[in-house]
């Protein structure tokens, strides 16, 4: 037999390869290591930086109303400024799937504490509003892009467990800015204070250097990059799945597959639970002080302590409970307690003060539980393929509920009155809580068998 040609040789190379490829571990079963940890620690700064941004926003606004004669309309903009922002997951999920993800999340901390600082110098509305969208979109970012990296690079066992952790870090994140406004009175100042945050993510993501997803590279035919990838951060025994090792190229991922025949349930789910969900959260909490004046509460001080600490409570008891029962389960049982809870304090308003408060401390407990669904649920609703781009539609969706409720909230109160305030939260809560009893798939492991979709 002759020597091999050209052709031959590179054909031996190429199957060698691919047996060396198959041959490796999948990084999915590797230990929790030092990358997952740089990861998961440079995502949990954002979450805080995000949650405290967010929170800030209806104490400075409540402040600049007086300062600055801003009507209830203007108001409610302002508030749901980095909601409306926040709507932009859905191109940033695009963005992600097509150009990757380890970019954006190097760059987004650093232009939102450009924003946050920009605040400080502006007293008008206009421009004031346009850097709380800014500020929203850099949010979309770490909420979008950062779920899917992270799920994309942690191991199977620990990616759940690790991701709802998260929401307490966001609740942590979110209670600091109900104290930062105890002991900040210039609405200037409260604003701009989250640049400290979002430049302390910012400052860790630059020295840690986010890696790229071995995952998303794979699902691009970029099996060399990826297994580089993976073998300078885990080792040389760690590898790419089989599954994604037989990708030749990916497709984009099309918005509209989301609406046929294999995602419409999934999109469907994501977008009532969340949407309405957000609605009443944000709605309620970035205008508590509103709220709660309004209901006659005596101490708005303690009640918004009680109301901040139940969120973290909420979210604690949420993390301990949420991988012990269905996903369907946790999201019925996590909405239909609320939904209860507000239809108490909307229709019976004359309720003693100790039990409103106690009613309304169950339902911050309680709905803050199921914050977890946002970030575990709503990426196990998608594969690899479209899942960027999923969640990205998913919190799109939510943040028009949010945005909506932040700005109705104001009005509705001026119009008709906390208790018919709570009464709508109410009915938000129930409309998305019987879509899902009907659309509602189960994701949970434990309680069905999803073989590698989710990896």
């Amino acid at each position: 037999m002759g020597e091999p040609n050209k052709q031959d040789k590179k054909e031996i190379r190429r199957k060698q390869k691919k047996n060396i490829f198959y041959k490796r571990k999948n990084y999915k079963k590797a230990p929790f290591s030092d990358v997952h940890a740089q990861l998961y620690w440079a995502l949990v700064l954002g979450q805080i930086a995000c949650a405290y941004a967010l929170g800030i926003a209806g104490s400075a606004f409540n402040h600049a109303k007086l300062a600055l004669n801003i009507n209830d309309t203007w108001l409610g903009l302002l508030g749901a400024g980095s909601l409306i922002g926040l709507a932009g997951s859905f191109i940033m999920g695009r963005i992600s799937d097509r150009f990757g993800r380890k970019h954006l999340l190097m760059a987004n901390m650093y232009i939102y504490t450009i924003l946050s600082i920009l605040q400080f110098f502006t007293s008008n509305l206009l421009l004031l509003f346009i850097l709380r969208v800014g500020i929203g979109l850099m949010i979309a970012i770490d909420y979008t892009v950062g779920n899917s990296i992270l799920v994309e690079w942690l191991p199977t066992k620990d990616g759940a467990k690790r991701q709802s952790n998260l929401l307490l870090y966001w609740a942590y994140g979110f209670g600091l800015s109900f104290l930062a406004s105890q002991f900040i009175s210039n609405w200037r100042l409260m604003l701009c204070s989250s640049a400290v945050l979002g430049l302390i993510a910012a400052i860790y993501r630059s020295v840690v250097q986010i890696p790229h997803s071995p995952s998303w590279l794979a699902s691009h035919g970029e099996h060399r990059q990826a297994q580089k990838v993976i073998q300078k951060n885990l080792g040389k025994k760690w590898g790419l799945p089989k599954n994604l090792l037989r990708i030749r190229k990916k497709s984009d991922a099309s918005t509209a597959e989301l609406f046929g025949k294999k995602y419409w349930k999934s999109t469907l789910t994501g977008t009532a639970f969340y949407a309405t969900q957000a609605f009443a959260f944000f709605g309620i909490s970035i205008f508590l002080p509103i709220l709660l004046k309004n209901m006659h509460m005596n101490n708005a001080f303690l009640s918004g302590l009680l109301y901040n600490s139940a969120i973290i409570v909420g979210t604690a008891i949420g993390i301990w409970l949420f991988n012990k029962m269905s996903r369907r389960s946790f999201l019925i049982l996590t909405f239909t307690i609320p939904i209860i809870c507000l239809f108490i304090l909307a229709l019976l308003p004359k309720l003693p003060s100790v039990l409103t408060l106690l009613v309304f401390t169950v339902f911050s407990i309680v709905l803050s539980a199921s914050l977890l669904l946002d970030f575990t649920y709503t990426t196990e609703l998608f594969d690899l393929r479209i899942r960027a781009t999923g969640v990205g539609f998913v919190i799109m969706m939510s943040r028009v509920g949010a945005a909506a409720g932040t700005f109705l909230l104001p009005i509705i109160v001026n119009l008709a009155g906390a208790y018919v305030t709570l009464c709508v939260c109410g009915v938000i809560l129930l409309i998305g809580t019987i879509i899902c009893l009907f659309t509602a798939p189960e994701t949970n492991p434990k309680f069905v068998k999803q073989g590698n979709k989710n990896n």
